[in-house]
């Protein structure tokens, strides 16, 4: 059992100790469910043999952008430094499911919404079915709710750092669970290249910010997607917000590229903040 602590939890056993509780439900698990804790003088007791002094709580009550993970008497921040990529991932709590920082960039909208919300706007417009492909899992959330009505997602990582975080995140454990869901690690732009011509049915490439990931921008990918799609099939292509200067120009030039690799009925879908085009 993963138990996971954020400031949200941590205030709430602070305001539980200040109103004299011996007894609080706190969630472990980052908001999935309630388990009771013991509070005692010095310390507080969680299952699995594991307890936190006051003074840790206060301060994982302090970091609002880390999550913490206990074990025994410790807490350990939720961050790791990728060699692969020079980049540091760490997990981010939310009022809803936590999102992953990539050298302090939130990896879903957060702004008014949720990374769940934000992750079922895409699906929603994606509507997967079939052999769908997701090119870039983060924390895994597409995958696991394309799977949710797909016949089989097949999931692409670059970075397996990336998947250190997901593996203590209490809401990506079916992305390890799931034998619906087939995980690839390796370069999205790379590894496209391996699959049949019309082996997915959808498409949905939420690839990181262009400043991060500028060639799965690229009409050389784009093609490749376009050649991957079965007839009548459907991408989903998120580009980030589009009344911004930045995501108006990034749409309006994903757009034409889309045009030049193929697909039709490009449209803008603005509440998952994407692109949907067909095959």
């Amino acid at each position: 059992m993963i138990l996971v602590l954020s400031h949200f939890q941590a205030k709430a056993l602070l305001d539980s100790r200040q109103q004299n509780q011996s007894i609080a439900n706190v969630s472990l698990d980052l908001g999935l469910t309630l388990t009771p804790v013991e509070l005692e003088l010095a310390r507080v007791c969680f299952p699995e043999e594991a307890s936190l002094s006051w003074e840790r709580v206060e301060a994982i009550a302090a970091d609002e952008n880390g999550c913490y993970t206990m074990e025994g008497e410790e807490a350990h921040k939720i961050q790791f430094y990728s060699t692969l990529t020079d980049r540091t991932y760490s997990l981010c709590p939310t009022s809803g499911a936590p999102t992953m920082l990539v050298s302090g960039i939130p990896m879903h909208r957060i702004k008014g919404t949720d990374p769940y919300r934000d992750t079922l706007e895409k699906i929603r417009a994606a509507k997967p079915v079939g052999n769908v492909l997701d090119t870039a899992t983060g924390l895994g959330y597409t995958a696991i709710e394309a799977a949710k009505t797909a016949l089989h997602v097949t999931t692409i990582e670059l970075d397996p750092t990336a998947l250190q975080v997901a593996h203590l995140n209490p809401w990506s454990q079916t992305l390890f669970n799931s034998t619906k869901i087939t995980q690839v690690i390796g370069d999205s732009f790379e590894k496209v290249q391996e699959f049949e011509d019309g082996a997915f049915t959808r498409i949905i490439h939420d690839p990181p910010a262009f400043s991060l990931a500028g060639d799965l921008y690229a009409l050389d990918f784009y093609r490749e997607l376009y050649r991957l799609l079965s007839r009548n099939g459907r991408l989903f292509h998120y580009i980030g917000d589009p009344e911004s200067k930045s995501g108006r120009n990034i749409t309006a030039s994903a757009v034409r590229r889309l045009q030049q690799a193929g697909f039709r009925q490009v449209a803008r879908a603005p509440r998952a903040f994407g692109l949907i085009a067909s095959k």
